[in-house]
């Protein structure tokens, strides 16, 4: 406990105490925040604190302690003083002053090899652990956290981000009769072939990017662009396979997860992403999807094992999606961009061809009118 004294004349430490001459400092009781402006005198075996002349604290050398401070004060501590007693020192040569006279103090300032190496080790590790975490933890909390979101919730997500898609497009969903009973009798085909269930829904866009994606819960958009580039009703089949392969999988919920991270993780447990804020992030996430290798060879071989089932052939996706990459100078956005067709993935595709045993997915009128979908 810090010994106190109530005149000039008090003997602090065992020494006649003087008037202090020293310099100025700054000093908290560690009772109440009040500063008080003291002045200091170096004795044989302790420093004294003065305010108003009168002595108020002895701090033994032994028992001094560096605390938390700036570079540009001394901020101490005692350990035989109130726990939150602090002692600021600013004046240069004071400073150096107690540093001599303090044994803690010198060793606090000196730093070994041995303590340098240490630092050194712990922030190498802790790099690495963000590092390991960014790469494999988030990831795999991704694969395991995706299938146990409650389906109503993907869907009212879903439902938001179809929202936020008719603000960014517009509502210009193309509807002439003919075209749209010829696309959903395409979607529904796909849809049954890959096992997905009823709530799937599909709608063509009327604008001039080149586009396909699916929103979470399986709200199905192409756009009118790419559409326009497909030559056969198997092709256009190919690159709606794939995107109702990302639906199977609920790619778009672990891309969430992945791209939000820590912060749409613990909106998960607390139930906290079902805002305006959610719908935006899951659009931008949807709009802007850069799947996985493992997404992307998972859709690919969805849409494969979609076109098998339905006795045509997978290649057209893949010349489909390399012709317009080529013609496109790999200037491309959209599916092209989120889906980087390369000659091995076109390979793949080329791989799996077999002749057409099934039946044509649209007859020529049907494909005619699909084409002619966003005519009025």
């Amino acid at each position: 406990m810090p010994t106190t004294s109530t005149s000039a004349d008090s003997n602090i430490g065992g020494d006649p105490i003087r008037p202090p001459t020293d310099a100025a400092a700054t000093f908290f009781d560690g009772v109440t925040n009040r500063k008080h402006a003291v002045t200091l005198r170096l004795g044989d075996a302790a420093l004294d604190i003065f305010e108003d002349r009168l002595g108020i604290a002895s701090w033994p050398y032994a028992d001094i302690r560096l605390a938390d401070g700036g570079s540009d004060v001394l901020r101490l501590s005692s350990a035989s003083a109130l726990p939150l007693a602090r002692l600021e020192v600013r004046d240069e040569i004071l400073r150096q002053d107690l540093v001599g006279r303090c044994g803690q103090l010198r060793e606090r300032r000196r730093t070994s090899p041995q303590e340098t190496w240490r630092v050194v080790g712990w922030s190498i590790g802790a790099i690495a652990s963000i590092v390991l975490v960014t790469l494999y933890g988030v990831p795999l909390a991704a694969e395991r956290l995706a299938p146990l979101i409650p389906q109503s919730f993907e869907n009212r997500l879903g439902e938001m981000a179809d929202k936020q898609v008719g603000t960014v497009f517009g509502r210009t969903e193309c509807t002439s009769p003919a075209g749209v009973a010829a696309f959903q009798k395409l979607v529904n085909e796909l849809r049954a072939a890959g096992g997905l269930d009823t709530a799937v829904k599909a709608s063509v866009v009327n604008t001039g990017i080149l586009n396909a994606f699916a929103l979470p819960g399986g709200k199905v958009y192409l756009f009118n662009a790419l559409l326009q580039r497909a030559e056969t009703p198997d092709e256009l089949a190919g690159v709606l396979a794939h995107e109702l392969g990302h639906v199977k999988h609920r790619d778009h919920m672990r891309g969430m997860i992945q791209n939000g991270g820590t912060s749409f993780l613990v909106g998960l447990l607390f139930g906290d992403v079902t805002g305006a804020g959610a719908a935006v992030f899951a659009t931008r996430t949807v709009l802007n999807a850069s799947y996985s290798r493992g997404a992307e060879t998972q859709a690919d071989q969805f849409a494969i094992d979609v076109m098998h089932k339905l006795g045509r052939s997978p290649k057209p996706l893949g010349e489909f999606l390399f012709r317009i990459a080529g013609k496109s100078g790999g200037r491309a956005i959209g599916i092209l961009a989120s889906h980087p067709m390369t000659e091995d993935r076109r390979e793949m595709t080329r791989r799996a061809d077999r002749p057409n045993t099934g039946p044509d997915l649209l007859s020529a009128d049907e494909w005619r009118a699909l084409k002619a979908i966003c005519r009025r």
